[in-house]
């Protein structure tokens, strides 16, 4: 391929992951069957470090998470934000701890990169007062080409202001796409995030890993460009219900593990 075909290539995988982050995007998600789609995304959830933030306020019957990042955790009709992930992990949470007042606030700016995001993090720590923040991240970084090291020493800080905020952290890395995969270096970004989050024990929910994982089973076809609103919906649940299932693993794990909150 010539430089400037690939550019070109380039420049339309961008336009297309931009508009997959937008409002409504995920209408160009087709369905491939209708079994439990959630359920073939367990083997890529893993909870491999405790949150002990999570587990004090349980303990307290309350739980209040943000979720931070980019545009992708949004929907778009009136509904869409009753239908996109951070609303399925509330009720999730709800139904797991019955007892306990979960609430989960979103603070969402689209094409918001890691560095800008990690200046506004006290803000947003003072602001909502959360136990869990959950910092979605990377794909603008993939797009824009940005300096892999620039990238990883904004969620070094991003980490560290938070602890510092006695706050604990799940990273969500970048959506998967198979029409963009060849020409965007997402693959990069994603394991810098992967390298981050075992530095410094932070929880990673591989957003990336599972929706390939679907995209490769036909659990979800993520190429077909249709106009079915029911998936992205579907796609959302199934999302929020298994950070839902990792965030409750590693609440679980905090007893056990002797981790103390400070």
């Amino acid at each position: 391929m010539r430089a400037a075909d690939y550019r070109a290539a380039r420049f339309r995988a961008a336009l297309f992951v931009v508009a997959l982050l937008a409002p409504g995007a995920f209408d160009g998600i087709a369905r491939a069957d209708e079994e439990d789609n959630c359920a073939a995304g367990d083997q890529t959830v893993q909870a491999d470090f405790p949150l002990p933030r999570v587990a004090a306020a349980l303990q307290q019957k309350r739980l209040d998470i943000a979720v931070v990042g980019s545009g992708s955790s949004t929907l778009g009709a009136p509904s869409g934000p009753s239908k996109a992930y951070p609303a399925r992990l509330e009720a999730t949470l709800s139904q797991v701890f019955p007892d306990a007042a979960v609430k989960v606030v979103t603070y969402i700016k689209l094409r918001e990169t890691a560095v800008d995001m990690a200046k506004e993090l006290d803000h947003i720590v003072d602001a909502t007062k959360p136990d869990l923040v959950v910092w979605q991240t990377g794909t603008v970084e993939a797009i824009q080409g940005i300096d892999a090291d620039e990238f990883r020493s904004a969620l070094d800080e991003g980490v560290e202001a938070l602890r510092a905020k006695h706050v604990d952290v799940v990273f969500v890395n970048m959506q998967y796409s198979p029409r963009t995969e060849p020409v965007v270096a997402i693959d990069n970004y994603a394991d810098v995030m992967r390298f981050v989050a075992l530095q410094h024990e932070v929880l990673l929910f591989d957003r990336f890993a599972v929706m390939r994982h679907w995209s490769e089973a036909g659990t979800f076809d993520l190429f077909s460009a249709t106009k079915k609103a029911d998936t992205a919906e579907r796609v959302h649940d199934c999302l929020g219900r298994l950070l839902g299932r990792l965030i409750t693993e590693a609440e679980q794990m905090t007893e056990t593990s002797g981790k103390d909150v400070h």
